[in-house]
Formats: structure tokens, C-alpha cells, sequence
């Protein structure tokens, strides 16, 4: 017991060693949450004597997960001895339903529809039901759907709830598109949490089987937890015996269905819980803390911590006031490879609120000889040709699942066009089945098709059949890919291209071969192989050896780097314009940079345009500094913005000697909104303004800070019109963009 405690706090030691009952463990930024759930992990099997099977541990991601069991296991030792289940939730779930789904009447064989497949399958409803796609878009009614079920609601419910005819036709999508997945035998993420739910409700056996096998349960990232989650983890843990470790100033998934009340009410649902909260921080500097506290502290919608650290206070929090977006990215990867030069072994991240404003860093990385990598793009499952290839597998399985017959149905090129396919489909559905029906219709009577198509599609109904007995007869994932390739000539559709691209996918190609003969070597069934595919994550993406990372705010958490940007400090930006009028959405995108600083260890740097191109205008527009940029106290900050860019935090003190690094043919007398007069850089506005409050004509000029009787204090973003009909966007911290004729707005300059 002494060397599992020896190295942690009175806290951490609390935590470990309070193994009965429920326990909810406040863990705040850097403050060693994994090594206490894997300390209390080993403490239970080696000090309590729990039969480490009957240890059940669930977090969100595949990296967290491996990571726990790595430690898990390095605690326990014992060589091949029975180890504590350790896993995602959705992992978790799969394994349940794969063992049991039958006791409920759900196929214990279904496949897991990815991110593209429900994508595709909602296209083709939309279609089926007459709507218009730009109205009703894919991935908004898909995220709705999404929503739907996170708060436990079918098709029905959803109906009953809608108070507007655009509701009530997605209600029919998503009655739609359930029977579609029922029909395909395939579940989609959310199924996979809502049908182990149903399974442990309806199903008193496999609930007491699983009760009685989890003696302890630990969940981590528990202010990550939507209801289904919620619900599930209640099912599991009769006896009581429930560990959650969370940080309610981390929550930052609301959009996909987080409830933060879970976290927040804990104590409420369990009544004999304990909670300890873990305060004191290994991993910053005192800035870098003592500035990310100060922003959090604003939010209302919190339990409370007091984070502290041992650490010294290290070097103040960089700002840096770009003059435009382009400058902001140069001057980051200036700075970078200043850092990369005195570091050989250095760690930086950029961290940015939406992958779209990874582009400018890109550019300045690439221009400047920076490797880097990008978390966010595609993975190497999502690859077009890797997914050709599941698709496959996934028909083999199943031949009724449309989505997967669409995809390959003429990939590779096999003479099967559109007019071919919408035939198959109205076949079918004539039949009262879906593509497959029509496929092995029209095989037998090929009315309606040309001779050369009704061929092909005899022969996709050939290889589909063959792979199908093949895969009855229990080949694995490598056998059956081997045969694709052989028949279909996939492979060597892209080798006659010779092309790098075609290489690449040529060379992707043979990775899958490798990974399926990986998978038949562990004895995995082609349904396992699936799995893996369908469960890896953006973060399993993520090269800790890689010196410069560019990610989103989002993917970043659970990371840390020695040196940490977080750009686009922009009120509109982050927060984003969703938020501005939402307390709580405000409070989580807060939240979200609270969660950014405090991935940095060493140096912390803040950086903003002052003015930025927006949807692709050819004119620049001023921006407003991010109101969690002015939460941070000034004496914590260290300004490297040039003087005249100096733009986001009034001209409360003189601006440090800066460096602008400025593209050809650029003004370098960028303005700053508080300052002395200035000129505009080209394509701002109609006009340059000729005072420090005032436009040509006696006007307010743009930048200029105001303060209106309703919306107080706010700042000009945009000027419209001549004369009397000026027309004035203001941006109000609180009320957002609001769009007033000057003459009548009514508005006080402020200086």
C-alpha cells in the first residue's frame, strides 16, 4: 500500500483509499486525475482484494482508455493475470449488446454506422420525402436527431414535442431513418448507448448479471456524460459502490448531448456521497493558472475549486494584437520557430475555437519550413478508399444495408449509373424491401435495364452472394478483403493511374491489409474488426511526438504542451456568435477556454486580429477583443503587440515594443479602436476617419467605442451609407450585433 500512496497528495490519498459508496471526485485542470482512478484501481485489487474483473472503469476516448490500462497494468503486474475492464463507453456498450442484444430481439451481428453513413442515409431520406436539402441540410437534421435521442426521445416523442412544421418533418426523418437502420441491422453511436439502456432495463437478467459482476464502477470525464449515460451507469451500479471523476469548469460538449447537471447534482442523486476535491496543480505555471481561474471564475454554473500550485509563477501570459489575421498567423510561426531554434525537443500547440481558422497557421508553418500535424482532418479511416473497402465488408454481412450497397454498388466503375441504381431502388421498394430487394429482382428479371447494366448487376449480385458464404463460413476480415481486391480489381483501378495520389491510396490499401491480418491474428471476427474501424477517434489521431500541433479547442482536451497559442481572441469568434446571447452557451464556451489554457505548462500566448476578413469579403472589418481576454487581469499579461495594433484591451497602459510581421504591400499604421488617430488599412471601409472620436462629416468613425441606453458599451464594427442615412453594426458584449441608423441610435462616444 505504501509504494500506491507514496507519491500522492492528502487529496489524492483520500481519493484512493475511500472505495465504499458512491464518491465524486472534483478533479481540476492538471491536478493528476488518471493517476489517482488508476491508483484507486490498483488499490481495490491489491489492497481490498477485488477480483479485478470485477473492476469496471469507462471514459470517453480510445487514448484515455489505452492510457489507463497501460498504468493499470504496470501497477498490477502479474503478467497475463485478469485485468479490470477498462474502457469507452461505446466500447463498453458494444461488448454488452454483441453478448446479449438477443434478449431483447436485437440482432447480436449488427454493424455500427459511422459519421458518413447516417450522412448518407439522411441524404437519401430527404430526397425519399421531397424535401429541400438547402432547408432541411443533412447534417442539421442529423444533429437534431442526434439531440433527440440524447434526451431519450423516439420518432414519437419528438413529434409530440415539435411546436413547428419543420420539426414535425423531421420527426419523419428520423422515423425513417430508424427503420432504415433497423432494416440494414446497424446501429449509429447513439443506438449504441440508448439500446444497452433498454437492454439493462428490460432484460433483469443480463442486469443482475452485470450487477453482480461490477463490484465498483468508475467513470471518468463525468461532467461529459449525456442522460443515456446517466441512465446506464444508475443500471450498473445497485450496489452503490460508483466513483465519477469530473471537473464541471471542463464541460464542454453540451452540443452532443453533455448535461452538466449530472456533475452538478450528484450529490442530490446519490445522497451518501462523498466528495473530495482535487486542488492543487501539477502541471502550469502560476500565471498560466492564476489567469485560466480568473476567466472561470465568471461562470455562475459551478461547484467550485480553488486550483493552486507549488509551481513558480513562470512567465507572464502572452498577448499579441495582430494587425489582420494573416500577421496574427505569421507572427505565430515566427515565434514557434524562435522556440523550436532554442528547444530541439519543444512541444507547441495552436489552438484555435473552429478547424476552419486553421488555414492562415498552415500557411505561415509551410512558409516558414515548420512541420507540423493537424488533429481534425481526416483519419485514416475516413479515407475514401478505406471506407470503400468496410463498405464492402459491411455488404458482405449484411446485403440488405443500402447505405453500404450505394457506396459500392459502381466503385469500382462496373457500368451501373444512376438511372441503373434508381431503377434497383424503385424494384425494391415495389417489393417492400430496399436496394438489395431490387439487386436480386431485376437479376432474375432484368426488365427495364440495358443489356450491358442487367450484366453487371448480375455479377454484383454474384460477388455480394459469394462474399456473404464466405463470410458464414467464418473468414476473417484479411480473407475477405483479399477477395474483394481479387474480384473487383480495386487496387488496380488506382495502380493504372499512376499518380501520387493513386499511390498513396494504393499504399493506404495495403495498410488495411495489414491492420486485417493484424485482427485475424488476435482471432477477431470480421464483426470486431468493424468495430475498431468504427471507434476510432479524432484523438487517437494525436502524435505526441510531433513538435507543432494545430487542433480545435475541443480536441484538445486531456492534452498539455510546454507552449500553448490560443488564437482568434474575438468576441464572434470566441465566443462564438452562437453564444452571445445564450448565458448558458456562454458559460460553456468559457468554459472551452478555460480548458485551452490550461493545456499549456510553460508559456502561455493570447493572440487576436484587430481586423479580419469575414465569409470571404474582400474588405477588412475591426474586430473586438474577446471578453475573455479582458477577464484576465492585466498584471498577469505581458503585452508583445506593436503599438499601433494595440486594439483589444483599451490604452489602459503603454504597449510593449512589439514585432509586426507584415505581407507585401501591406499599411503597417494598422488601428487600434482606443487609440490616437490612425489610418485605415486598405479595403477597411469607405473612409478614413480624421479624429480620435470622429469621421469625416462630424460621424463616429469605425472602432469607435460607444455606449447606448439600452445596450451599453459596445464598439463600431461597420459603417454603411453617406451623411444622414449612415447606418452603424455595433457589436454590445451581452446583446450581440445590432444594426442602427446613427442620426437616430442615439449613441455617446466613449474616449
Amino acid at each position: 500500500m505504501e509504494s500506491l500512496l507514496a507519491d500522492l497528495n492528502d487529496r489524492q490519498k483520500e481519493a484512493v483509499t475511500c472505495t465504499d459508496g458512491p464518491l465524486l471526485i472534483l478533479a481540476g485542470a492538471g491536478s493528476g486525475k488518471t493517476r489517482v482512478i488508476t491508483r484507486r484501481i490498483a488499490y481495490l485489487a491489491r489492497e481490498r482484494r477485488v477480483p479485478p474483473p470485477a473492476i469496471l472503469a469507462m471514459t470517453f476516448t480510445n487514448k484515455a482508455a489505452a492510457e489507463m490500462q497501460q498504468r493499470v497494468a504496470a501497477l498490477l503486474g502479474g503478467g497475463g493475470a485478469a485485468r479490470p475492464v477498462i474502457s469507452t463507453f461505446h466500447s463498453f456498450c458494444v461488448r454488452a449488446l454483441r453478448a446479449d442484444y438477443d434478449a431483447v430481439g436485437g440482432p447480436r451481428n449488427f454493424t455500427i454506422y459511422a459519421d458518413d453513413e447516417q450522412m448518407a442515409l439522411v441524404k437519401s431520406l430527404l430526397k425519399q420525402l421531397g424535401l429541400d436539402d438547402k432547408r432541411f441540410t443533412p447534417r442539421s437534421v442529423l444533429a437534431r436527431i442526434s439531440h433527440a435521442k440524447s434526451r431519450g426521445w423516439d420518432a414519437r416523442e419528438m413529434l409530440a414535442q415539435s411546436s413547428d412544421p419543420k420539426t414535425e418533418r423531421i420527426a419523419a426523418v428520423y422515423d425513417r431513418y430508424q427503420h432504415a437502420l433497423r432494416q440494414a441491422q446497424a446501429l449509429d453511436f447513439d443506438d449504441l448507448l440508448l439500446e444497452t439502456e433498454r437492454l439493462l432495463r428490460q432484460s433483469g437478467e443480463v442486469a443482475d448479471r452485470l450487477n453482480e459482476r461490477f463490484q465498483y464502477v468508475h467513470v471518468d470525464e463525468y461532467q461529459d456524460t449525456n442522460r443515456p449515460q446517466y441512465q446506464l451507469l444508475r443500471l450498473l451500479t445497485r450496489r452503490g459502490n460508483v466513483c465519477v471523476v469530473g471537473d464541471e469548469d471542463q464541460s464542454i460538449y453540451s452540443w452532443r448531448g453533455a448535461d452538466l447537471r449530472n456533475i452538478l447534482d450528484f450529490e442530490r442523486d446519490f445522497p451518501r456521497a462523498k466528495v473530495v476535491r482535487l486542488e492543487q496543480n501539477y502541471r502550469s505555471t502560476r500565471n498560466i493558472l492564476d489567469a485560466a481561474s480568473a476567466v472561470v471564475a465568471n461562470n455562475l454554473e459551478r461547484k467550485g475549486k480553488t486550483l493552486w500550485t507549488e509551481s513558480g509563477a513562470g512567465l507572464k501570459v502572452g498577448h499579441y494584437a495582430a494587425p489582420d489575421g494573416e500577421n496574427e498567423a505569421l507572427w505565430v510561426a515566427e515565434e514557434i520557430r524562435r522556440y523550436l531554434a532554442g528547444a530541439a525537443d519543444g512541444h507547441a500547440a495552436i489552438l484555435y475555437r473552429t478547424n476552419a481558422q486553421s488555414r492562415p497557421f498552415e500557411e505561415a508553418l509551410r512558409r516558414n519550413n515548420i512541420p507540423y500535424r493537424l488533429v481534425g482532418g481526416f483519419s485514416f479511416y475516413e479515407r475514401a478508399e478505406i471506407k470503400d473497402l468496410l463498405a464492402y465488408l459491411k455488404g458482405a454481412l449484411h446485403p440488405e444495408d443500402a447505405i453500404a450497397l450505394q457506396r459500392i454498388l459502381n466503385n469500382p466503375p462496373r457500368g451501373i449509373g444512376r438511372a441503373t441504381v434508381d431503377l434497383l431502388e424503385q424494384a425494391g421498394m415495389a417489393r417492400g424491401g430496399g436496394l438489395w430487394a431490387g439487386i436480386t429482382a431485376l437479376g432474375d428479371s432484368p426488365g427495364g435495364l440495358t443489356p450491358r447494366a442487367a450484366a453487371a448487376v448480375a455479377e454484383f449480385r454474384r460477388l455480394i452472394r459469394d462474399l456473404a458464404e464466405q463470410a458464414a463460413r467464418g473468414a476473417t476480415a484479411r480473407d475477405l478483403l483479399a477477395a474483394i481486391l481479387d474480384r473487383t480489381g480495386y487496387a488496380r483501378h488506382y495502380a493504372q493511374e499512376d499518380t501520387p495520389e493513386a499511390q498513396a491510396r494504393v499504399e493506404n490499401i495495403d495498410e488495411l491489409m495489414n491492420a486485417a491480418a493484424d485482427s485475424a491474428e488476435r482471432g477477431e471476427t470480421v464483426l470486431e474488426f468493424l468495430d475498431h474501424a468504427a471507434l476510432v477517434s479524432d484523438q487517437d489521431d494525436f502524435d505526441a511526438s510531433a513538435q507543432v500541433t494545430l487542433m480545435s479547442l475541443h480536441a484538445a482536451k486531456g492534452l498539455e504542451f510546454p507552449l500553448v497559442f490560443l488564437v482568434g481572441l474575438e468576441d464572434g469568434l470566441f465566443p462564438h456568435s452562437r453564444a452571445a446571447n445564450a448565458p448558458r452557451d456562454l458559460e460553456e464556451e468559457r468554459r472551452l477556454c478555460y480548458v485551452g489554457m490550461t493545456r499549456a505548462r510553460e508559456r502561455l500566448m493570447l493572440t487576436r486580429a484587430c481586423f479580419r476578413r469575414r465569409y470571404g469579403a474582400g474588405v477588412l472589418e475591426a474586430t473586438v477583443a474577446s471578453r475573455f481576454l479582458r477577464e484576465v487581469p492585466g498584471a498577469l499579461l505581458e503585452d508583445l503587440s506593436p503599438r499601433a495594433a494595440m486594439a483589444g484591451r483599451g490604452a489602459e497602459t503603454e504597449p510593449a515594443a512589439g514585432r509586426v510581421y507584415v505581407s507585401e504591400g501591406y499599411d503597417q499604421t494598422i488601428p487600434a479602436p482606443a487609440l490616437a488617430p490612425h489610418r485605415l488599412p486598405p479595403g477597411v471601409g469607405s473612409r478614413a476617419p480624421s479624429a480620435a472620436g470622429g469621421a469625416p462629416g462630424g460621424g463616429l468613425r469605425l472602432g469607435a467605442r460607444v455606449r447606448h441606453a439600452r445596450f451599453g458599451a459596445g464598439t463600431v464594427l461597420r459603417i454603411e451609407g453617406e451623411g444622414t442615412e449612415r447606418k452603424l453594426t455595433v457589436s454590445f458584449p451581452g446583446y450581440g450585433l445590432k444594426k442602427m441608423v446613427e442620426k437616430f441610435a442615439g449613441l455617446q462616444p466613449l474616449r
